[in-house]
């Protein structure tokens, strides 16, 4: 299974450049440490920077086609959006449990919406049967080489901004967004720390690398947590591969956590994250002992989608 290079990192930064924000450091006042806020994107989340890298790449018979993916949300959007943009029609299939506003931007964007149950697997399943029933390309949320390239362009920006990091979190899901940052940063500097951060309701990753063969979590325990960006049940293989060539650690972060680091994200550095984005945060405030001591140290804040009713509670968090 072919590992990304770094050429193949570089070609997704300049395939993209004038599409996505290159967005920058952010310090956390007085605890020592970075943002990279990914929220900051258009769709509000890293996850563009992939569905350009992979419509871009398209020949132009299958841009005429359309194309197919499946996401609990941030995917599903950054596909709509880069289609949008290009003037590619596209169909999302997207879980019931999504947040409500994640299917409406996603609609708005354009593109046609067809729901179906919780569990990965049931969207993976029907996202195939669309494609081939209507010749439409697939645009895997994670598992896909164009996808992990186009997310490792965040990693090759820590490095262009702070050469000298020494620790870099990133949020786990399906593994996309680690392999590409955790492939930019050791291709250059193999001494820089790559931690992935996952909750633990949802911890398959870590498991995974703990036992060194690819774990998976029950649907209904995964969408118990509010990460709900973080609700995949298992690493791809190419994304497993990657994070066992590439990552170094794996933390995990309570429901608790998650939910006061969204509440100092948003307090004390100004920046509006979505659960899924906060974990890292909640790793570099309350789980610093288990990151080593290897710093300048970097969190990824890989999205800022918040449902409507969240606002309140995540701001209240902790409080009393």
């Amino acid at each position: 299974m072919t590992l990304s290079s770094l050429e193949d990192l570089r070609a997704a930064q300049a395939r993209m450049r004038g599409h996505v924000v290159r967005t920058p450091l952010v310090p956390f006042p007085l605890e020592g440490f970075w943002l990279k806020p990914e929220s900051l994107q258009p769709t509000g989340a890293f996850k563009l920077r992939g569905a350009f890298n992979a419509l871009l790449s398209l020949p132009g018979d299958a841009r005429a086609r359309g194309v197919v993916a499946h996401s609990s949300g941030n995917h599903a959007q950054a596909v709509a959006y880069a289609a949008r943009q290009l003037g590619i029609p596209a169909v999302i299939v997207m879980p019931g449990n999504a947040p409500r506003l994640k299917l409406d931007l996603t609609r708005a964007l354009g593109a046609e919406v067809v729901v179906v149950g919780d569990a990965s697997v049931d969207r993976e399943r029907r996202a195939g049967e669309l494609g081939r029933e209507r010749g439409l390309t697939p645009i895997p949320p994670y598992d896909d080489a164009r996808i992990i390239a186009g997310a490792g362009t965040v990693g090759l920006e820590i490095l262009e901004d702070l050469p000298g990091v020494g620790t870099v979190l990133v949020p786990v899901s399906g593994g996309g967004l680690i392999s590409g940052v955790a492939a930019a940063l050791k291709l250059q500097r193999p001494d820089v720390r790559v931690i992935g951060v996952e909750p633990e309701l949802a911890a398959d990753a870590r498991d995974s690398l703990r036992r060194g063969e690819r774990v998976a979590y029950p649907a209904e325990q995964v969408g118990a947590t509010l990460a709900d960006g973080l609700r995949v049940q298992q690493l791809g293989e190419l994304t497993w591969a990657h994070v066992r060539a590439f990552v170094d650690d794996i933390v995990t972060v309570t429901e608790a956590e998650l939910r006061r680091a969204a509440r100092d994200a948003a307090l004390r550095a100004r920046l509006v994250t979505e659960p899924s984005g906060a974990v890292t945060v909640a790793a570099a405030l309350y789980h610093r002992a288990e990151l080593g001591e290897a710093g300048p140290l970097v969190a990824v804040l890989s999205g800022g989608n918040l449902d409507p009713g969240l606002p309140v509670e995540l701001l209240t968090a902790g409080e009393g």
